[in-house]
């Protein structure tokens, strides 16, 4: 008889829960930290020409070579460094992750922060070890340093800024963790073309400084594509553990033609900033809403009962995000968006309503 996945899944899978995207179809969508303007107009018959043009019945180039070289020149990635693309940041995560993954080596991270740092850990078979923030969700370098040396983590992450708080820690306190940590720390620069700060100029000063991004915030979270930096001896470990064609053809196209027209999206960035300090503003306003500074694209409110707002705004036709349950310093908060004009007006109309 055969045996059920009670019986052959491994623990820890069986106690996990999979990563659950809510359904977004006719909703105004401030959940997932996209860009909301669409490509320009101009550029989408010439996106479509370049696309058609590709080689479907044939593999795409396994390592992403002619996109990386550019990456390199436009992100200014430091000479003497390599990049490596992925599936999306998640699929970097996961590679890294796994490349490290001793039986009972430590992965150590702030909390609360991105979920699939510690999801990795744990179905790589590695020992997840969150540190709290401080109570205003600021990073706590003294304590973070102390448990790291207790500790001594095979792998670090640090959200920079920090998703789903939003904050940018302090760039001395970062600094401070990369001298003390004698394992690869993983800098997720995810939010930069917001937080316009990285550490990417560095990586020649640390030599287990990983940066990973994203062009998934800039305007094409659809094509999923990632890229992280490092010295070659670490990138060509990683890419060992890399699926071979991880990037297919029309991503590495796409993101091609992304970086030929880079200030376009730039632009688009810029004005997503503009909104962000009006919209944070007017939602600090509402009765009971406290708005947590943020220099990413999202903003994190606490409600007076998160969930109740939620469903709220969702019969409202609004899709935010409810973090309420996911970690103590994350009671009855949400984690909005910034959208359009109109977007974040229809988003303040139905929030005044429910709160």
């Amino acid at each position: 008889m055969a045996r059920s996945p009670s019986e052959l899944v491994r623990p820890e899978i069986l106690a996990a829960r999979a990563y659950h995207v809510a359904e977004a179809a006719g909703l105004v969508k401030l959940d997932a930290m996209e860009n909301p303007y669409a490509l320009p107009e101009d550029l989408r018959g010439r996106l479509a020409e370049r696309l058609a043009r590709i080689e479907l019945n044939r593999y795409p180039e396994p390592s992403g070579r002619l996109l990386r070289a550019r990456l390199a020149e436009k992100m200014a990635v430091p000479a003497g460094m390599e990049l490596l693309l992925g599936n999306g940041s998640d699929d970097l995560i996961q590679i890294v992750t796994l490349t490290l993954a001793r039986p009972g080596a430590a992965v150590l991270f702030p909390e609360p922060t991105f979920a699939m740092y510690r999801a990795n850990a744990v179905l790589s078979g590695m020992r997840p070890v969150g540190v709290p923030l401080r109570d205003d969700l600021s990073f706590d370098a003294r304590r973070f340093v102390e448990r790291l040396k207790a500790e001594q983590p095979a792998l670090v992450y640090l959200a920079y800024p920090n998703n789903p708080t939003g904050v940018l820690y302090d760039e001395a306190a970062v600094l401070e963790v990369l001298r003390a940590a004698e394992g690869v720390v993983v800098l997720d620069e995810a939010y930069h073309a917001f937080a316009k700060r990285s550490l990417m100029p560095r990586l020649a000063e640390f030599p287990n400084l990983v940066v990973m991004r994203t062009v998934s915030k800039l305007g094409f979270a659809g094509i999923r594509l990632g890229y992280l930096a490092a010295r070659p001896e670490w990138v060509g470990e990683f890419n060992k553990v890399r699926q071979a064609y991880n990037v297919n053809a029309l991503t590495q196209a796409v993101g091609l033609f992304a970086l030929e027209h880079l200030g376009r999206f730039e632009e688009q960035a810029e004005r997503i900033l503009a909104e962000r300090a009006p919209l944070a503003a007017a939602l600090a306003q509402l009765p009971g809403v406290t708005v947590f500074p943020s220099e990413a694209n999202f903003l994190l409110v606490r409600v007076p009962d998160a969930n109740r707002a939620y469903e709220g705004l969702r019969r409202q036709g609004v899709l935010v995000r409810d973090f309420h349950g996911a970690h103590p310093l994350l009671a009855q908060c949400l984690r909005i968006t910034v959208g359009t004009p109109e977007e974040n007006r229809i988003l303040l109309r139905a929030l005044k309503e429910v709160v």
